[in-house]
């Protein structure tokens, strides 16, 4: 569904002077707003039915649809950046899956501090980055077990774990099985 509205006078060019329109963006996608519907509603109908001052009620509601739809615009520039960071962890995350991560290095390539890094990823994943990393190195090592041709010591030195009773024991914490019985199990 679309809507616009139209602008002219000092006072809208004053709007735009402050960041509030931008001649150059036309359109915001705001996606479904019930509150910013709701709004235009209200203006709709005061100009239908032109009520004594209809024009300063509408003049205000329309400047309370711009102040929303530019908090709501920004909020979802927000979310959109927010969004793309925890793909960009995810990323390198991925690229040193067979290596190890420092939490602390990803978040200064990203240039966010370890703490909001912490906090976006949580907020996207539910996980921390650190638990997503475990996460999907775990998933790498099924598929690594899957095949068959590493024994479990050789999967935890390929993954980078340090050594392989480390990497069971966290494979067990996470699966609730051991890597060899993981295997065992898939070729049953």
């Amino acid at each position: 569904m679309e809507y616009w509205v139209g602008f002219k006078g000092a006072h809208f060019e004053l709007l735009r002077e402050r960041g509030f329109l931008n001649p150059q963006q036309p359109f915001v996608e705001i996606g479904l707003q019930n509150d910013i519907l709701d709004l235009y509603s209200e203006i709709l109908e005061e100009v239908r039915d032109q009520k004594p001052l209809y024009q300063i009620v509408a003049s205000a509601k329309i400047l309370s649809l711009i102040a929303e739809i530019n908090a709501c615009a920004r909020r979802r520039a927000q979310t959109s950046h927010a969004a793309q960071i925890v793909e960009s962890a995810k990323f390198i995350m991925a690229e040193k899956i067979y290596g190890d991560i420092d939490i602390s290095s990803i978040a200064s390539q990203l240039g966010i501090s370890v703490s909001r890094l912490n906090e976006i990823f949580k907020t996207y994943t539910s996980m921390t980055p650190y638990q997503y990393y475990i996460h999907i190195k775990i998933h790498a090592a099924k598929n690594l077990l899957e095949q068959g041709d590493l024994s479990v010591k050789e999967v935890a030195y390929r993954l980078g774990f340090e050594d392989q009773y480390h990497f069971s024991r966290l494979f067990k914490q996470k699966t609730g099985i051991a890597p060899s019985q993981w295997r065992a199990f898939m070729y049953e």
